[in-house]
């Protein structure tokens, strides 16, 4: 249990590998960078969990997804600005001693999320 995410790389049909993400601690407008990442080619964090139960506190978090690099480097014509740049979800945790999984499923035009099992 703990805190994972997982994204989709929906105009591809595939995993985002490849795509740098950026996990934050929030409070109020204030963000702090817990870590940096690359997803591997299963479009997760080669490390596993960002959180496990031992150290997921209830709190406010925020992820941040480099979409506009992800897609540029797959190769994808993007205009100039692109409509998406970094997709950020900000969510709360209220029970630290659950599982928190943050998918997103994404494309240069859109994205969406949910709460994960």
């Amino acid at each position: 249990m703990g805190l994972s995410t997982h994204v989709l790389d929906t105009m591809h049909g595939c995993p985002a590998a490849g795509m740098a993400v950026e996990l934050y601690t929030t409070e109020g407008d204030q963000a702090t960078l817990v870590k940096r990442f690359t997803l591997n080619a299963d479009g997760r964090n080669p490390d596993g969990l960002l959180y496990d139960n031992a150290n997921l506190k209830a709190g406010t978090y925020r992820l941040v997804f480099d979409v506009k690099g992800y897609f540029a480097r797959k190769g994808v014509a993007l205009p100039e600005p692109n409509f998406l740049n970094r997709v950020a979800l900000d969510f709360g945790v209220a029970h630290a001693d659950q599982h928190y999984h943050v998918p997103l499923l994404v494309s240069p035009w859109s994205y969406s999320t949910y709460r994960g099992s």
